[in-house]
């Protein structure tokens, strides 16, 4: 991608429509993304799909999608993961439909397994969709998410090691997770120099120009994360996280999760272009 562009997860407040009039009401705002939300059940339909690919398609706006919130791929439970596979493989399919660019989601708990254990299973569940998805034709990014709990699986060294396995898979960045995940750290402009430059390092280049990321403030305790809050209402420095955006040139799609989605989109964007 050549910038990085704003949006919203999902349709904007202040939008009445269904997802295809919220799609041109993003474009309205000014905003460049929309990520369609997905987390209960994949509420769109084969049918429904062309309908929202044509309203992305005339407003230029770039379509992501967050997978169903029930996905373990380190389950010991065969039906469950099996499960897991399908949403994720079932959002990717229906976001490739409506002419998307990336799909993410939460790749899974610990429970008792070891930290390399895990890996190993979520490496072999994501080495199936990853495979699926190329059968498919399908060129939609698979995302595992860096996650805001410290008892699930997903920090940034898991998912970049991932993301070196398979040529489909990238990260999805969420940068309130980090800042919860670790009782509060991860909040400087250094600190998130230091995130972006291990993507660098890692990944190269391309690790940069082609990022999906979720921005929110964000509440937590020791355990991590409790539940999202509007920027202003936080104590997440999203000014210095956005310089450090502009610094190291990233290029890619910043998804507001902040309870008042847009405003918050615009308030990055506004701060971005200065």
């Amino acid at each position: 991608m050549e910038k990085l562009l704003f949006g919203t997860a999902g349709i904007p407040a202040s939008s009445s429509g269904p997802t295809a009039v919220g799609i041109g009401d993003v474009k309205k705002l000014g905003l460049g993304a929309m990520e369609l939300e997905f987390v209960h059940s994949i509420n769109i339909s084969k049918e429904k799909a062309p309908e929202i690919k044509k309203a992305a398609e005339q407003n230029n706006i770039v379509l992501t999608c967050h997978a169903p919130y029930f996905i373990n791929l380190n389950s010991l439970e065969k039906p469950k993961l099996k499960a897991s596979i399908q949403r994720i493989l079932g959002s990717a399919r229906i976001l490739n439909l409506c002419g998307g660019w990336s799909v993410c989601f939460h790749p899974g708990f610990y429970q008792k397994s070891t930290k390399e254990e895990a890996f190993e299973r979520v490496k072999k569940a994501i080495k199936e969709i990853s495979e699926t998805v190329k059968e498919e034709r399908n060129n939609v990014w698979i995302r595992p998410e860096t996650t805001g709990k410290e008892t699930q699986f997903g920090n940034l060294d898991e998912i970049l090691k991932l993301s070196h396995e398979f040529s489909n898979v990238m990260p999805c960045v969420d940068f309130a997770h980090f800042h919860a995940r670790t009782n509060g750290k991860y909040n400087s402009y250094k600190e998130f120099c230091e995130i972006l430059g291990k993507i660098e390092k890692s990944l190269g280049k391309r690790g940069l120009e082609n990022m999906h990321m979720h921005i929110t403030g964000i509440a937590y305790g020791e355990k991590g994360e409790k539940h999202h809050l509007n920027l202003k209402e936080s104590d997440l420095k999203y000014k210095e996280l956005l310089k450090a955006l502009k610094d190291f040139k990233v290029n890619g799609v910043a998804i507001s999760e902040s309870p008042n989605i847009e405003e918050d989109a615009l308030l990055m964007k506004k701060e971005y272009e200065k």
